[in-house]
C-alpha cells in the first residue's frame, strides 16, 4: 500500500491562503473601528481570535473597540492580552495607558505610557498620552516636557501647540501661551476654542482689547457656548464697557439659566451700573441655585447696604459668615453696617473679630470708633 506525500503541501497551501483573508478581517475590523461601529468591530475580532488566539493586533484592535463602548475593563484586559504575546508592543502599552486614564487611574497608565516610549522613542502620541495623564495629577511641568516633546517629534498640528498652550497659562507663563495659541490658531483657524483660550491668555496680561477680538472670533465661530459671551462679558467689565457686559451676560443666560455665576456676574456689572434692585434680584437667583456660595451673600449684602436695607445686609452677611467664618473682609463689612445702624457696639466685635483674622482696615476702624 502506497502512502500519499502530499499532505504537507496541503496545509502548506490552506496557511498561504489562509494568511490573505485573515489579513482582510483584520482590515474590514479597522474599517468598522474608523467608522465608529464599535460593535461591530468587536463581533469582528473576537471571532478572528477564536482561531487565533495568538493575534495580539487583533487583541490591541479589540481592546480598542471596547474603549469605544467605554468597556475600559475589558479594553485592559485584551492589551494583557496582547503584551502577554509580545512584552514590547508598544501600542498596546500606550492604548492600556489611555484605558486607564479614562478610569482616573493616572499614576498606572504613567507607568504604561513609560513602557510605551522605552520601546518607541518616537511615539508622539504616547508622550501627549503621558502629558495628559500629568497635567490629571498637576505634574504641570512634566506635562510641559512630553507636549514639548510630541511637538519635537512632530509632525506639527494645532492640538499639540493648544495643549502646550494650556499648560504654560496655568504656570502663568501668558506671553508664551499666546505664542503657542497663535501657532496652533495658524494650523488650525476654524476652532473656537483656540481663539477663545487666546482671549483668557489676553485677559490674564490685561489686553482687553485683543482679548475681546478673539472672544469675537470664538462666539463667530460658535454661537451657542455661554461660556464664551461670559468670558467677553469679564473683558468688557474690565474695559467698563458695563452696557457690552450686560448684553453678553444676557446672551449667557439664555444659553444657560442654571449657571449661578452668571447670575452673580451680571449682578456686578448692574453693581457697577448703580441698578441696585436688578442687582439684587440676580444675586439671589445664583442663591438659589447654589446657596452654598459666601460670595453671592457678601455681593447682596454690598446692594442692599446701597439702597438702605442694612438689615437685609445684615442678615446676608451673617449668612456668609456661616459659610465662611474665617474671611476678616464680611465681618469687617457687617461691622460698617452695623455702624451706620449706630449699633456701635456689636460693630466694634465685628472689627474687632475682622482684626484678630488679619484685616488692616479693620484696626484702622477700632481705633476711630472703638473705646
Amino acid at each position: 500500500m502506497k502512502v500519499a506525500r502530499f499532505g504537507l503541501s496541503v496545509v502548506m497551501f490552506l496557511i498561504f491562503n489562509l494568511a490573505p483573508a485573515q489579513d482582510q478581517q483584520l482590515e474590514n475590523a479597522r474599517k468598522k473601528l474608523s467608522a465608529k461601529d464599535y460593535s461591530g468591530a468587536r463581533t469582528d475580532l473576537s471571532k478572528i481570535l477564536d482561531a487565533q488566539p495568538k493575534n495580539k493586533v487583533a487583541y490591541r484592535l479589540r481592546g480598542e473597540a471596547r474603549m469605544g463602548l467605554e468597556d475600559y475593563y475589558g479594553a485592559i484586559a485584551d492589551f494583557t492580552f496582547a503584551l502577554e504575546i509580545d512584552s514590547t508592543y508598544a501600542e498596546a502599552y500606550n492604548f492600556r495607558g489611555e484605558a486607564k486614564v479614562a478610569l482616573g487611574d493616572d499614576g498606572n497608565a504613567i507607568r504604561d505610557f513609560d513602557k510605551a516610549i522605552k520601546f518607541n522613542a518616537k511615539y508622539t502620541d504616547a508622550y501627549t498620552n503621558r502629558g495628559f495623564a500629568k497635567y490629571n495629577l498637576e505634574d504641570l511641568t512634566g506635562a510641559y516636557f512630553d507636549f514639548s516633546k510630541a511637538l519635537e517629534i512632530g509632525p506639527p498640528d494645532a492640538d499639540k501647540f493648544f495643549n502646550r498652550g494650556v499648560v504654560k497659562a496655568e504656570l502663568g507663563e501668558f506671553i508664551s501661551a499666546i505664542d503657542d495659541y497663535t501657532k496652533a490658531i495658524e494650523l488650525d483657524k476654524t476652532d473656537a476654542a483656540l481663539y477663545n483660550f487666546r482671549g483668557v491668555a489676553y485677559y490674564n496680561i490685561t489686553d482687553f482689547t485683543k482679548a475681546i477680538a478673539d472672544y469675537d472670533m470664538a462666539i463667530k465661530l460658535d454661537a451657542n457656548d455661554p461660556l464664551k459671551y461670559e468670558n467677553r462679558a469679564l473683558a468688557k467689565s474690565a474695559s467698563e464697557d458695563f452696557k457690552g457686559a450686560l448684553t453678553d451676560y444676557n446672551k449667557a443666560i439664555e444659553l444657560n439659566p442654571e449657571d449661578p455665576e452668571t447670575y452673580n456676574l451680571r449682578g456686578v456689572v448692574k453693581y457697577n451700573m448703580d441698578e441696585h434692585e436688578g442687582a439684587i434680584e440676580d444675586y439671589t437667583k445664583a442663591i438659589a441655585i447654589d446657596p452654598t456660595n459666601p460670595v453671592y451673600y457678601d455681593n447682596r449684602a454690598l446692594s442692599r447696604t446701597e439702597k438702605g436695607d442694612y438689615s437685609g445686609a445684615i442678615e446676608d452677611y451673617t449668612s456668609s459668615i456661616e459659610l465662611y467664618p474665617t474671611d476678616p473682609e464680611t465681618f469687617y463689612q457687617r461691622g460698617l453696617v452695623k455702624l451706620q445702624m449706630s449699633n456701635k457696639y456689636d460693630a466694634c466685635l465685628d472689627f474687632k473679630r475682622a482684626e484678630e483674622l488679619g484685616s488692616p482696615e479693620a484696626k484702622a476702624a477700632i481705633k476711630k470708633n472703638c473705646k
